[in-house]
């Protein structure tokens, strides 16, 4: 939208502008965004957000600071034409921390969002794999490092370029099946969210002692711990897989400096190869990035005959469940997670069947005698029923008489 763009992108603070427009005051929200350490997404997010409302307003001839309450219900009517319950509550969340920016500057008498009702999501429960599913991830993972699959049409190519050349393609495809076990089992292991692990560095990985540093939202660091198949997993990948593909970005640099050398210019900086302390790197040996991770594990999820919607949130969401159904405290788990509300963590209390069955089991007085007969047969059910009036005290009387 033009005028949305036009909007926001007005002269930004230091260059003259009046800081009291709405484009100049949504810049210095944006800028204070990102100073507090808010991740590249979120930014992004709320200056689309904030484009399309300060754009709407401008049309619709409505004062930024003050709008009135019938002009924001019928922007939330806008809003909410084509778009899910849970992209208008970011949204709205967006124009919220905007007015209450602009209010602690000054700009505005006050938020005009507070008395505006947030619409009530659906409450979902997490996609959780089963432990036999991540198994199967990571076997799909490993799997793909013994099979070498010919491109279409470039049998007679590969021939004539010899064994050689055929080694070293097998040594790459084993090196990436090195990669992708090492990302699962450390995604499964230490409930890293996908940024975390794209960003993560050789030199956060202490193997020795099984933990692992993550900066996660905010630029908040925390430590998760790293259990002995996920140790296993990166020691392989780091000593086997990752020097292959780290061969690879030294190859282009090579490459792209003759290259320059031959052409009288300076070599161009790479953007594949501009971050050599990366853990994961891609197949060209650059960093593995987001984009990469989840194509990667959409390729292993139909490798494993998974079902769709398994992302790679979806192994932060079991490590969390599982680590409940192992019997750790809640309060441990939102430490691993980094979660800074408890109650961001007690979703996960409420996705496991097999915990509730347990927890019924245990509990239920007729519980104990369904599992009796279940294991003992239909005969069970007398004994089951006459022991415990036998240990049931008579009304009105004594249990040791």
């Amino acid at each position: 939208m033009t005028a949305g763009r036009s909007t926001t992108a007005g002269a930004t603070p230091g260059t003259g502008a009046d800081p009291s427009t709405a484009g100049a005051a949504a810049e210095r929200f944006l800028q204070a965004l990102e100073a507090r350490g808010s991740s590249a997404n979120t930014i992004r997010s709320y200056r689309t957000g904030l484009g399309h409302y300060l754009a709407w307003l401008q049309e619709s001839g409505h004062d930024w600071r003050a709008p009135s309450r019938i002009a924001l219900r019928s922007y939330l009517g806008i809003l909410g034409e084509g778009r899910g319950k849970r992209t208008v509550a970011q949204r709205l969340a967006a124009l919220r921390s905007y007015y209450r920016f602009t209010t602690r500057q000054g700009l505005t008498p006050g938020n005009p969002l507070a008395a505006l009702a947030t619409p009530r999501q659906p409450r979902r429960l997490p996609e959780v794999l089963t432990i036999a599913e991540t198994e199967r991830l990571i076997d799909a993972a490993a799997a793909q490092g013994h099979v070498v699959r010919p491109s279409r049409g470039v049998g007679r190519v590969e021939a004539a370029r010899g064994a050689a050349g055929g080694a070293a393609r097998e040594g790459v495809l084993v090196a990436l099946a090195l990669r992708d076990v090492a990302i699962i089992e450390t995604a499964y292991a230490a409930g890293l969210r996908i940024s975390e692990l794209a960003s993560l560095t050789v030199g956060a990985v202490d193997l020795k002692r099984g933990e692992v540093r993550v900066t996660g939202k905010g630029r908040k660091q925390r430590g998760s711990l790293l259990r002995r198949p996920a140790r296993a997993a990166l020691a392989k990948y780091l000593d086997e897989g990752r020097p292959v593909l780290a061969g690879l970005a030294a190859t282009r640099r090579v490459r792209g400096a003759g290259r320059a050398s031959a052409e009288g210019a300076a070599p161009a900086a790479d953007p594949d190869v501009a971050a050599p302390d990366i853990l994961f790197l891609n197949h060209v040996g650059g960093p593995l990035g987001v984009r990469g991770l989840r194509y990667r594990l959409e390729r292993l999820r139909l490798a494993a005959g998974l079902p769709e919607g398994v992302s790679p949130h979806t192994l932060r969401h079991s490590f969390a469940t599982h680590l409940l159904d192992g019997g750790a405290d809640l309060r441990v788990v939102q430490e691993l997670l980094g979660h800074e509300s408890l109650a961001t963590t007690q979703i996960y209390t409420h996705v496991s069947p097999a915990r509730l069955r347990a927890a019924y089991t245990a509990a239920h007085p007729r519980a104990t005698v369904a599992a009796t007969i279940e294991r003992e047969g239909p005969g069970a059910t007398a004994t089951a029923d006459t022991a415990s009036k036998v240990a049931e005290p008579p009304e009105g009387g004594r249990a040791d008489r």
